[in-house]
């Protein structure tokens, strides 16, 4: 009996979800750490979905400002009028960099503000006293993800996410190593030795591509779904905006993942100290109540576009919309209010403490890694030589299936493509900056059983693989 390939696809729902074969439970509700479900099942939310919901679920602050912003304007074209409360956002975020950053361009995803930082970036050498229009390249890195739309997609470096649409792609960005040290920094070399290599080679890459053609280079600066997790070793950052200074590039940090409070302070390049010219936001901007992300832009592309056209060549039917920025403002304040930021440091060091003691063991587990509520976890073959999973496994995806089921109810955030944008697995876990340390337990503690069930049942078909090839 032959399938007809249209019997494949389920009726039962008019959405075109993100698999044609799975229809997936419908959420009913939520509160703080939980998501409740339409069979009753009380769901742990441990990754706030993509590491979005900073402050968990039916945040009372949140949710009332969203309802007396939409009674007082719901509504209004960027090009016609502004509106008080996205004044008074972007002065909340602008005056948090110390002004360095002195303007907020507010879209609704983090593509789109990726998408317009590289715009930007192109204009601010077109509008300079002496234009330098040959300035058309970017420099990346690879793994790396920075959206979904085809210019954001173009700038990323994983394999598996542009392969479908790499004939619609711009050719003008080429890639770089991350600074990812489980992997990529060599036996005995130190934190400064590798530092000073990754260095070396974003040089040569500008002197490759001719220095005067790069308009910018683009990194996370703590990577997300690409790598899991992975924080740049010390004076990573200053070195790589060291060499985009030399060759008169613009240095682009992508936070919509890692910034607004996840890693322990409200832009993830603090430690360091290194601001960059261009930095984009997201997914905790606004804590999931709405859809917002937005541009911060350096002083010195604000004062050249002034003393130019005037005029960013860009706009969008719901730039600054009145709603996402109220959003965003409250969900900005509560943080502040509650003093979040220091819950996300200890409980976030608690957080990793308590991954290692309960995976640490596992040899299937190579990599545990973080900081701040923000953790990944990164899974192999092979302790020693770190080699990964055939991607026929499916591992990542297994675990978070496996997180669904009622058995365990828990979400893990899965990513495949870890060592180079197609081999490799790990997931993420990013609870609200509110959790407890109770609730801390109970994460590490259903993580532990889902990623004890799936590898046991992973053993067993190696197990069978190999019988069946003596």
């Amino acid at each position: 009996m032959t399938t007809n390939p249209t019997d494949l696809i389920t009726p039962q729902s008019a959405i075109l979800h993100r698999h044609t074969h799975f229809i997936p439970k419908k959420a009913v509700g939520g509160k703080g750490s939980y998501i409740f479900l339409e069979d009753g099942t009380k769901f742990l939310d441990s990754t706030g979905g993509a590491a979005v919901s900073c402050l968990g679920h039916g945040h009372e602050k949140v949710s009332q400002a969203v309802i007396q912003q939409i009674e007082q304007l719901s509504y209004c074209h960027s090009a016609f009028f502004g509106t008080d409360v996205a004044e008074e956002l972007a002065r909340f975020l602008t005056e948090s960099t110390g002004g360095k950053l002195s303007k907020l361009y507010v879209v609704s995803s983090g593509s789109e503000a990726v998408e317009a930082a590289l715009k930007l970036a192109r204009q601010y050498y077109l509008e300079l006293p002496v234009p330098q229009p040959q300035r058309t390249r970017f420099i990346a890195r690879s793994p790396s993800y920075h959206g979904i739309t085809l210019g954001a997609l173009g700038a990323g470096g994983h394999v598996l996410r542009r392969e479908p649409f790499e004939p619609l792609l711009a050719q003008n960005t080429s890639h770089v190593s991350p600074c990812y040290a489980y992997r990529g920094k060599l036996d005995g070399e130190s934190d400064v030795e590798y530092v000073e290599r990754l260095a070396a080679e974003l040089d040569a890459e500008f002197l490759r591509v001719g220095p005067q053609n790069v308009c910018a280079f683009i990194a996370e600066t703590v990577v997300g779904a690409a790598l899991g997790a992975v924080p740049p070793v010390p004076g990573y950052l200053s070195a790589m905006k060291r060499i985009c200074k030399k060759h008169g590039a613009l240095f682009i940090l992508d936070e919509v993942m890692s910034g607004m409070g996840r890693t322990g302070t409200l832009h993830a390049w603090e430690p360091e100290s290194v601001i960059p010219d261009l930095q984009t936001i997201g997914k905790g901007l606004g804590g999931g109540y709405v859809p917002v992300s937005g541009v911060l832009i350096g002083d010195e592309i604000v004062r050249t576009l002034d003393r130019g056209s005037g005029a960013f060549r860009h706009g969008q039917t719901y730039q600054g919309h009145p709603v996402s920025c109220a959003a965003a403002l409250a969900t900005q304040r509560v943080i502040r209010e509650e003093g979040l930021l220091e819950n996300v440091r200890v409980l976030g060091a608690y957080l990793g403490e308590r991954l290692w003691a309960r995976l640490g063991a596992c040899r299937f587990v190579g990599d545990v890694r973080g900081r701040g509520l923000f953790w990944g976890i990164e899974f192999v073959q092979n302790r020693t030589t770190k080699e990964p999973f055939p991607t026929s496994a499916n591992v990542a995806f297994r675990i978070q299936e496996t997180g669904l089921d009622p058995a365990f109810s828990i979400s893990l955030y899965a990513a495949s493509g870890t060592v180079d944008g197609t081999r490799g697995d790990h997931v993420l876990l990013a609870p609200p900056y509110n959790v407890t340390r109770e609730e801390i337990d109970l994460i590490v503690e259903r993580t532990g059983r889902v990623i004890e069930s799936v590898f046991e049942r992973v053993e067993r078909e190696m197990e069978m693989t190999t019988s069946g090839t003596d």
